[in-house]
Parts: structure tokens; C-alpha cells; sequence
């Protein structure tokens, strides 16, 4: 089998995973679940010890730390030893597991690094627990789409957590002081992005990310406008769809004539401080950053709301990465391990964990919880995503290229348009030819 190396990384150790002739050796493992990505392991007794890794050790340890205590309570022949890991080095370190040994029983697997680690064969599949488990039925739809979406196909190889979600920023009192209605449809968030500029006095309608992360943000607009639904059409992506187009062209319009110059170099906390410091009516983020704005405005001075439908309600959003769960096939203890994903999961464990986060609960209970109602944006964004009429398009996060298409190779691009150096059509072009070389690519090592 011929494997494309062209780059480096995700796509090698992808390549690595499905090419039978590098096909990983399985080995045997240890009792403490430790092995590499293809050992089978094994149930074992649902007691003793299992290994736990936090993929974003340090930020949310405190929190693993209280739901461990919780568990060891209510299973005192259970032992869970936690390991916190950067997130910057979580993909790096399972990699290195699955190849060499020293895999963890159960570990934190964002969307981001899912489709590798499945791919590698590390990953227990997990409908069949699941649909047994008393989880089922009480996880978000939504979620769970996006969960078996990121694994590449229609397998279940995360268990969602939490999810952010796209949030609209908006400052009432300067929306009150100008007569405009709450920014909750495209036209509505238009008419108050040219209403509230006045370059004079340096207020601006609207702040656009230029910097560092610019694709996500960009194409939530696009597709949130046109009310396209999928990514893909057949092999094809959408991307660059004439309504696409159009729906960039009028939304990088904005830059300069309702936004501030700086915002071509904004990454977002250069946004957020900008935002938070000034006089600028809107600004497209997520939930992460409502301790900011409160902190610098005070609860009376801004809302934030999931991002504008398009006048007829209909909502379109692009998929925000999703934290969850995955249980390692090289496990020894899976009974064990199966438990306390189920634990975490649980009404008030899963509620605990996402309000320190700051995050929407997978489960459907914990949402409903009262510091879900207490807190506008968290309890909206958990409407938005679990809303019947809520259409999520699923962006190709399994494809090993998405982080080097959606960053390092667009990004300068999307700049370019922003500047008038490049058009809308171009950008979009350039895109889609690059993911439907990617998905090509993608099926044949998968087929």
C-alpha cells in the first residue's frame, strides 16, 4: 500500500494506523490496564485499579480531583490514579503510548485528537455500552453526532462531556442607547453592526477575528447565513457554494467599515481585551470567555446570546469541538474503567464538572440545572445545541489534514481577503480544493 507522507504528524500517524503493512504489533500489558493501542485487553474483576488521564491537566485537575473523590466514595474497590496532562502535549503523549506502550484504562479525548487515536486502533467502541448503560437516552443527540462525526464514521468512540458553543457578545447599554433589538437574526446583527460604528468617536459595530483561529468563526457566519446543512455534498465540500460565497463576501465587509483595523492580527484574547476595553458593540467568541467580560463590564452592561438564525428562525451552526471520554481497548479493567465514565457522566457529576468549566453539559439532566439557569449564555448555548430544530454541519475533524488546512494553510488567506488581496470566492476555492484533495485521501487509506 502506498502511503502519502507529504505531512508530517496527524496524517503520518493516520497513514501508520491504517497501512496493514505498518500495522502495530499488539503486546502484552500490564495489570494496571498500560499496553499499546492494538491490545485487546480485557473486562478484569470492575475492581482494583485503573489509570485516568486528564488531557487538560492543570486547567481542570481540581475539578477530576472532586469527581475521583466521588467515585472512590461510592466505589471503595476502585482506586483511580489521576494523571494530568498540558493539553498542548496530550496528542503527543498518546501517540507515544499507543506506539510504545503505557496507555491509560481511561482518558479526556477532545474532537480534535479523536479520529488519530481511533484510527490507531486504541479506542474501544462504545455504542454497545452505552445503549445498556443508564447514560442512554440521557446524553445530548447533538453531542453525540458530533462525538461519532470527529471518530470518522458511525462508531462511538467518545462519550461527550461538555461542549462549547458559538456566543454572540453584544453590549446592551450601547444597543439600548441606540434604539436596536437584541442582535438574534443576520439582518438584525448587520442593521446594529452599521448602526453602532461611528469611526469619530472610535466605536465600532462589531470586532472580526483576523488572527490566530480565524476559520472556525468564519465559516460558523457562512453557513449560520445561507442555511446549508452539510459539509459535504456526496465527496464534495460546500464550502465554496455560491451562497458560500456570497455570504463571506458580506461578512468581510464588515472589516474596517463597521470593525476596527487592529482585528486583521486579532487572535482572541487580543479580541476579547479589545472588546472588553472599548467601545464595540459585538464580538463572536464562546461561552470561555464570560468571566472577562464580567470581570471588565459588570453583568448589566452585555449579553451573550448563540449566534444569530436567519430571519426566518431557522438555525444553522457549524460543530464547536467537544471534551469527552474514551476507554482504551489495552485496558485490563474495562468493567472498571466503564464505571466511572459512567460516574462522570452521571446527572450531578456531569453538572459539578461543567459548572466550574464554565461549559454545556452532555447530560441532558445537568442542564436543566439551576446554575444552567442562572447563567443566560450557558443555559441558551444548552437550548441552542439540544433544540430540535438546531442543524449542526459536522466539520471534517476526522480528516488528519483539518488542523493544517483550518490553520497554518488558510488562515494567512482568510487575511488576504479581509486586506482585498484575495476575493471571497478565491479563499473558498482554494479551501475546498484543498479538503476535497483531503477527503480523497482520507477514504482511500480508510478503504
Amino acid at each position: 500500500m502506498k502511503i502519502n507522507i507529504r505531512r508530517s504528524g496527524r496524517r503520518t500517524a493516520l497513514a501508520v494506523a491504517l497501512g496493514s503493512a505498518l500495522a502495530l504489533t499488539a503486546t502484552a500489558c500490564g495489570d494496571d490496564g498500560s499496553g499499546t493501542g492494538g491490545s485487546k485487553g480485557s473486562e478484569g474483576s470492575g475492581k482494583g485499579e485503573i489509570t485516568f488521564w486528564d488531557s487538560n491537566g492543570g486547567v481542570r485537575t481540581d475539578i477530576w480531583k472532586q469527581v475521583i473523590a466521588d467515585f472512590e466514595k461510592k466505589y471503595p474497590d476502585i482506586k483511580v490514579n489521576y494523571v494530568g496532562i498540558p493539553a498542548a502535549s496530550a496528542q503527543s503523549k498518546y501517540d507515544t503510548a499507543i506506539q510504545g506502550g503505557g496507555l491509560p484504562d481511561v482518558g479526556g479525548v477532545g474532537t480534535a485528537m479523536l479520529a488519530e487515536i481511533a484510527a490507531q486502533g486504541a479506542l474501544e467502541p462504545l455504542d454497545g455500552r452505552l445503549e445498556k448503560s443508564s447514560l442512554n437516552g440521557r446524553l445530548s443527540p447533538g453531542l453525540l453526532s458530533v462525538s461519532k462525526a470527529a471518530g470518522g464514521g458511525d462508531t462511538l468512540y467518545q462519550v461527550p462531556t461538555s461542549a462549547n458553543n458559538g456566543t454572540l457578545w453584544y453590549r446592551t447599554d450601547l444597543f439600548k442607547k441606540a434604539g436596536l433589538d437584541a442582535p438574534t437574526t443576520w439582518s438584525k446583527f448587520y442593521e446594529a453592526a452599521d448602526k453602532l460604528t461611528d469611526k469619530g468617536k472610535n466605536a465600532f459595530g462589531f470586532t472580526i477575528r483576523g488572527g490566530e483561529g480565524s476559520i472556525a468563526p468564519a465559516l460558523d457566519a457562512v453557513y449560520g447565513q445561507t442555511g446549508i446543512t452539510s459539509f459535504w455534498n456526496g465527496d464534495r465540500t460546500t464550502v465554496n457554494d455560491p451562497k458560500n460565497v456570497a455570504a463571506l463576501e458580506k461578512y468581510v465587509a464588515l472589516y474596517k467599515k463597521d470593525t476596527p483595523s487592529a482585528d486583521v492580527n486579532n487572535d482572541f484574547t487580543k479580541m476579547v481585551a479589545q472588546w472588553d476595553s472599548g467601545t464595540i458593540g459585538m464580538l463572536s467568541h464562546n461561552l470561555g470567555s464570560y468571566q472577562d467580560h464580567l470581570k471588565a463590564l459588570g453583568k448589566d452592561k452585555f449579553r451573550g446570546i448563540p449566534n444569530p438564525t436567519m430571519d426566518d428562525g431557522t438555525r444553522v451552526q457549524v460543530s464547536n469541538p467537544v471534551d469527552g471520554l474514551g476507554l482504551f481497548k489495552a485496558s485490563k479493567n474495562k468493567a472498571a474503567a466503564w464505571k466511572f465514565i459512567e460516574f462522570a457522566l452521571s446527572h450531578e457529576e456531569n453538572s459539578k464538572f461543567n459548572e466550574s468549566a464554565g461549559q454545556v453539559p452532555a447530560n441532558t439532566d445537568a442542564a436543566k440545572d439551576a446554575w444552567i439557569q442562572q447563567s443566560e449564555p450557558t443555559k441558551l448555548a444548552a437550548e441552542a445545541l439540544n433544540g430540535a430544530n438546531t442543524k449542526i454541519v459536522q466539520l471534517p475533524y476526522y480528516l488528519p489534514d483539518w488542523n493544517t488546512i483550518s490553520k497554518a494553510d488558510n488562515e494567512p488567506n482568510f487575511q488576504k481577503v479581509l486586506l482585498g488581496k484575495m476575493t471571497a470566492k478565491e479563499f473558498l476555492d482554494t479551501l475546498a480544493e484543498q479538503l476535497n484533495k483531503a477527503q480523497a485521501e482520507w477514504k482511500q487509506q480508510k478503504g
